[in-house]
């Protein structure tokens, strides 16, 4: 593919650079891909563009080099936040105070999946550091991955909600968590002040940047219309700063996006309206992030000694989700079937599981590429097969307003068009 290019960017010299040119063509691929797999499979869209670049990372795509920098990074920044600043959104704090075992549920299996990866990692002889790391990484489910899921299959229902809030919070932890960790990897020191210290630094400074957020755009909603497209401008322009500017202070620009999210709809707890009106703009970020994440994650060195490793997580992980959704179920008004289908819904890993890893390649180049080397391939592995389970579940649990097209007993009349 290189040869390909050199010989292309020979006799092409675009205006705006080879690369945007090869990033068009890529999106466009994946747009089209994404399509056909949703029609044709009733899988969602983010598969296609899962495999499609993981097909130009596996070809040698030059458009996005690891580890992430730059406008790479920033993008895959934005597109993080802007998903987590919706998902923190859905939050309502008045919930848990009715049903405070569904945040003991949280907690159960973010925990579980803690424990059991590190074990399991542990018994593979994983360097201790490492292990710890990639166990923290694991706690973290994919919103993103989640709600694509959710609006290709029309999904409603409580395995849905369950499943998207749970997703949420176990991505609150896994960012606060492996923020502060990938801060101490420089240090040696490992006493309570300075296991403490960092993570209150990355929570408290994304508290203050996200409450600023929300407060900026509680304010402005006061003078302005939620349904004008001005006001869905500004709100990703918000994010946008906001994400810009937080890594640099020390906290986290995902994390201040989700929480600036949950302040907000504290705040203003009436339906959004804005992200109807994003429409286009936001949909085409959010495929940008997954076709970046794929690129990126096929670039990891794949062995078969890799492959047992990645293999184990990955099970470890499915395995402890659904045990700890199950465990922190009693009284918190599913049934044992609903459970089971949450947390398998939970398996997808994606994005911020990817941004996380980036933060401890730059913390600690050697450290962090051995975490990388285990993290990229299961990243790219949970991101499709990820999405599969969360579909199957979703339509198992019957919550689809739409019937599975291959279980269709008569193929549609007439040509369909997407919503």
């Amino acid at each position: 593919m290189n040869e390909i290019l050199a010989i292309w960017a020979e006799w092409i010299k675009p205006s705006a650079g080879l690369p945007t040119v090869q990033w068009s063509i890529l999106l466009a691929l994946a747009a089209a891909s994404g399509h056909l797999v949703n029609r044709y499979t009733g899988l969602p869209k983010v598969i296609g563009y899962s495999v499609i670049g993981g097909f130009a990372g596996f070809a040698g795509f030059t458009g996005a080099a690891w580890p992430l920098q730059g406008i790479g990074l920033f993008l895959l920044e934005l597109g993080v936040a802007v998903v987590l600043f919706e998902a923190g959104g859905r939050i309502s704090l008045r919930w848990f105070r009715h049903n405070p075992m569904v945040l003991v549920q949280s907690l159960v299996e973010s925990a579980l999946t803690y424990l059991l990866v590190h074990w399991v990692l542990g018994q593979m002889e994983v360097r201790g550091m490492v292990a710890e790391s990639l166990s923290l990484l694991a706690m973290a489910a994919s919103p993103a991955v989640l709600s694509r899921v959710a609006s290709d299959t029309r999904a409603a229902g409580p395995v849905t909600e369950r499943a998207l809030v749970l997703s949420t919070l176990s991505t609150l932890y896994a960012l606060t968590l492996c923020s502060a960790r990938a801060g101490m990897m420089p240090r040696v020191e490992a006493d309570l002040t300075n296991t403490l210290y960092p993570v209150l630094v990355v929570l408290g400074l994304s508290v203050v940047v996200g409450a600023v957020l929300a407060l900026t755009l509680r304010t402005a909603l006061r003078v302005m219309s939620p349904t004008s497209e001005n006001t869905a401008i500004l709100l990703l322009a918000l994010i946008a700063a906001g994400a810009a500017l937080a890594a640099n202070f020390g906290g986290s620009a995902p994390l201040a996006a989700l929480l600036g999210g949950m302040l907000l709809k504290q705040l203003n707890p009436r339906p959004w309206s804005w992200p109807r009106q994003m429409g286009t703009a936001s949909s085409m970020l959010t495929m940008l992030m997954f076709v970046l994440v794929s690129v990126v994650a096929a670039q990891a060195d794949w062995s078969r000694a890799v492959a047992g490793l990645v293999l184990a997580l990955v099970a470890a992980r499915m395995l402890a989700k659904i045990a700890g959704v199950a465990l922190g179920n009693a009284g918190s008004g599913a049934s044992w079937k609903q459970a089971l289908w949450v947390g398998c819904a939970m398996s997808p890993m994606s994005s911020v599981a990817l941004l996380l890893v980036s933060q401890y390649v730059v913390a600690s180049g050697p450290l962090g590429r051995q975490i990388a080397g285990v993290a990229l391939p299961a990243i790219l592995l949970m991101e499709v097969f990820g999405a599969i389970l969360a579909t199957v579940s979703i339509y198992r649990a019957g919550e689809s307003s739409t019937p599975w097209p291959p279980l269709r007993r008569s193929p549609p009349a007439g040509v369909q068009h997407e919503p």
